[in-house]
């Protein structure tokens, strides 16, 4: 009877315990969301890369979705979703723009100055009210180098928008566009190649027709990505630095990874 007691209040202890441990959301688009069949599947979120990069005194929840705008996350209550879930501690990664500007599309684009902005400011503002820490990101560059080589941006106002937001509501911002600008750029045209999709017919069994895709990422471009991310949050101080594997904090990661 007393083994039965004590494996009882053991079990609660686990229990308790896995229920304090903060929890990183991530809400955003196609570059940062997790990808079926990651054992064959060339390609990868950079999200999808966190946790094997962070200690499991964090849990991490990829909310992150293809296609998805800050227009269509909300309306289709994906959001809603998340947010019913946040608890003081948590954490939450924001990274759209990719679809915000599909102006032809009108389920995903936002103007960024009002309804993008608007959105961003909604994350924020509901994420703190339930006592989380919100972080803003700006998007990923593409990989688009021209005839001279180079890199020449796609995304217009929406990292701006961004980072005037983080500004306004002082909210930490990661500047993803910059730190995957110099990345891009010092792999060059050619080996930032390996960093996306670029697969020969027959090259890979998963994509057996082979694609040319300069905005999604490999294994190894999202890995890099990911890492980057979390040395600019530790460069930062901020508090989801103590769940940073520390030899991530330590890598080179433009051209010796």
């Amino acid at each position: 009877m007393k083994n039965l007691i004590l494996c009882f209040f053991i079990l609660c202890s686990v229990a308790v315990s896995v229920q304090q441990k903060p929890t990183l959301y991530l809400i955003g688009d196609s570059t940062m969301s997790d990808k079926k069949d990651p054992e064959k599947n060339p390609e990868h979120g950079w999200g999808q890369m966190l946790p094997e990069l962070m200690t499991s005194d964090i849990n991490i929840e990829n909310h992150a979705v293809n296609g998805r705008s800050t227009r269509n996350f909300i309306t289709e209550g994906r959001w809603q979703e998340v947010k019913e879930k946040l608890k003081p501690g948590d954490f939450v990664f924001i990274q759209f723009g990719h679809n915000d500007q599909k102006v032809k599309d009108p389920e995903r684009y936002t103007n960024p100055l009002t309804q993008y902005r608007a959105n961003l400011e909604k994350f924020v503002k509901e994420a703190r009210e339930k006592g989380a820490t919100p972080i803003l990101m700006s998007s990923i560059v593409r990989r688009n180098f021209n005839e001279e080589g180079t890199l020449v941006d796609t995304h217009g106002e929406y990292p701006s928008v961004t980072r005037m937001v983080a500004k306004d509501l002082e909210v930490p911002f990661i500047d993803m566009q910059l730190l995957t600008e110099q990345l891009e750029i010092a792999y060059g045209p050619e080996d930032s190649k390996k960093l996306h999709l670029h697969l020969e017919p027959g090259e890979d069994p998963y994509e057996p027709d082979g694609r040319h895709d300069d905005t999604h990422l490999s294994e190894k471009g999202a890995t890099i990505v990911a890492s980057l991310a979390l040395q600019e949050i530790a460069k930062q101080g901020l508090a989801l630095t103590e769940f940073i594997k520390p030899e991530i904090l330590k890598r080179d990661l433009i051209k010796k990874y």
